[in-house]
């Protein structure tokens, strides 16, 4: 009896051990979403309705209610085409096809896109990650091969809690970083994925209704786009603005929009910013972001200057001392026109086409777009039909970039309105 109890014991040991294997190698493997399939035609749109007041059309949503995909067939790189469906909220479909896979604008898209990539950090202002990652989700949506989109996914994954201590992390870090993530996230479909997708929508959610307390004052995106008319306000509202279209938010995309029409000078759209000296304003009873057509300041054409962000070299003078602010600020206003003519609203056309005079302001004085900025000039040429002087390849900039590329084939130029470089 005592020698069976000797075996016994260390057979009770053993058998939960001996069990608990046995289950693991039973317990289903936890795998991503795969890639959908190539569509044949695009997915279901709703209906817009119009922005009061504006003529223009709300922002195009998909359908939700779509059916699943199935997994995609083996990459060819061979293919024509191999792209998973997306809203298009930066480049639709039929624009990614016509984009060429050669040439410099090609060459240094890819390799960004190849380079790797430290952890981001929404909390620095100066963080390069999101136009980095942007570089690899256009990859993927222009030739289907899933190593990108692998990347794009990594790279969403990561940078959700990388906002850091709300109290400490400034508006502007959060406004400048968060654009190519949303963009990427829409280009990569990431709402494919069954885990991840849902996970980065509340994320947004929580994005756009923090406040953030670092440098530059505590706000919101919203709160920020709807005072600050200089640089932060711009950032926050393309920031903003892409949130609201991957969401689906119609009801704060007219709100945005609206506000950002009256940042471009329209006063009865929206007035509520705060702004600071006014010496660089036209008028400075009715302070505006952009100076309207022929405004004067004693006897000198100021019309398209940015009032806000000229001060920040001082007060008027001429010729104005330079300052990078004026550009910087339009990184995030060209943004948001782009985001929101997409959308169905004619920001590029709003005050008298107000963003094409601010760069016309900027050339007659003989500042050109420098650094990170010269994605900037193939933007505008696209949306006005114009032809300021446009580098590629072409730097990034803070909010967005590789626009030498995605951009440099294409012309939006409406009837008659007379866009050049020269005003």
């Amino acid at each position: 009896m005592a020698e069976m109890a000797r075996f016994a014991r260390p057979l009770a040991l053993l058998f939960p051990l001996l069990w608990a294997v046995a289950c693991a190698e039973q317990a289903p493997e936890v795998v991503r979403t795969p890639t959908p399939p190539l569509p044949t035609t695009t997915a279901p749109r709703a209906t817009a309705t119009p922005l009061p007041g504006s003529g223009a059309a709300a922002p195009v949503v998909a359908d939700e209610s779509a059916p699943s995909p199935s997994p995609t067939p083996a990459y060819d790189p061979d293919s024509p085409r191999a792209v998973a469906p997306y809203r298009g909220i930066w480049l639709a479909q039929q624009e990614l096809e016509q984009l060429p896979m050669s040439g410099a604008a090609w060459e240094n898209l890819l390799a960004a896109a190849d380079q790797p990539l430290p952890g981001p950090d929404i909390a620095d202002q100066d963080d390069m990650s999101d136009v980095y990652l942007l570089a690899r989700a256009l990859v993927y949506a222009r030739t289907g091969n899933p190593r990108y989109r692998e990347a794009v996914l990594d790279g969403i994954e990561a940078v959700m809690g990388a906002e850091g201590n709300p109290r400490k992390t400034g508006i502007l870090a959060v406004a400048r970083n968060l654009p190519g993530y949303v963009i990427a996230a829409d280009l990569a479909n990431l709402s494919a994925e069954s885990g991840l997708g849902p996970a980065f929508r509340r994320w947004l959610e929580t994005m756009r209704t923090t406040t953030f307390h670092g440098s530059g004052g505590s706000y919101t995106l919203s709160g920020c786009h709807e005072t600050r008319p200089n640089n932060f306000g711009t950032h926050c509202g393309a920031a903003r603005i892409a949130i609201d279209l991957y969401l689906g938010d119609e009801e704060d995309l007219e709100r945005a929009a609206t506000v950002f029409e009256g940042w471009l000078g329209n006063r009865d759209a929206y007035a509520g910013f705060i702004y600071g000296r006014a010496t660089w304003q036209a008028n400075p009873g009715t302070p505006v972001g952009i100076n309207p057509p022929g405004a004067e300041i004693a006897g000198y054409d100021v019309g398209g200057a940015l009032p806000e962000e000229m001060r920040r070299a001082g007060d008027f003078r001429w010729p104005p001392k330079r300052t990078q602010y004026a550009w910087e600020a339009l990184q995030g206003a060209v943004v948001q026109a782009e985001l929101l003519s997409r959308a169905g609203y004619p920001a590029w056309q709003w005050e008298e086409q107000a963003l094409l005079r601010a760069v016309q302001f900027l050339h007659a004085i003989e500042w050109e777009a420098q650094g990170d900025d010269q994605w900037q000039p193939w933007l505008i040429n696209a949306a006005y039909g114009a032809d300021f002087p446009a580098h590629s390849p072409a730097r990034p900039g803070k909010n967005m970039g590789w626009t030498d590329w995605t951009h440099g084939q294409t012309s939006r130029e409406q009837a008659g309105n007379g866009a050049n470089a020269d005003g």
